[in-house]
């Protein structure tokens, strides 16, 4: 099972913005027995997409030097009864960033509506890093080519 909850970054901006797609279908592995009668999908879900794609821009932004590790949110929404079937949009901003940790915001739009969103998201950054298979994660996550990734990374 996999737990990407993103399907592609769409457009990215070093240290400033990054969006992404999410198609959430029925056959989703979380969907799985979880709901009987009508399937919903888990507010946890959209937090966990917001915190994936924006600390791929944090890794980004560092020249895939770091590595970002979740230490905090505040301020979460959550659209109670996303069902499956839709293409949401999700973004996320740097709103300031150091040596050693980055703090965000990011949201979760559906048809232009934002549905879920988290005020502030800090990462801790880790330094001790192989920035040639972060590269390739990314590139394999995101679906960008890697020869665009390497143009904007200072490596």
């Amino acid at each position: 099972m996999r737990f990407l909850f993103y399907d592609s970054v769409v457009e990215i901006d070093k240290g400033r913005y990054i969006k992404g797609k999410k198609s959430f279908a029925l056959s989703e592995e979380f969907l799985r027995r979880h709901f009987t009668k009508k399937a919903v999908v888990p507010g946890v879900i959209h937090i966990e997409a917001m915190a994936q794609l924006l600390g791929w821009l944090v890794i980004y932004s560092h020249d895939f030097r770091v590595s970002a590790v979740m230490s905090l949110i505040q301020g979460v929404t959550v659209h109670p009864r996303l069902k499956p079937g839709v293409t949401v949009e999700i973004h996320g901003e740097i709103i300031s960033t150091s040596r050693r940790d980055s703090l965000g915001k990011a949201w979760v739009t559906l048809d232009g509506h934002t549905i879920a969103s988290l005020e502030r998201i800090i990462y801790s950054h880790v330094e001790k890093v192989d920035p040639q298979a972060l590269i390739e994660r990314f590139c394999y996550y995101s679906g960008m080519d890697r020869a665009d990734v390497l143009k904007q990374a200072e490596i």
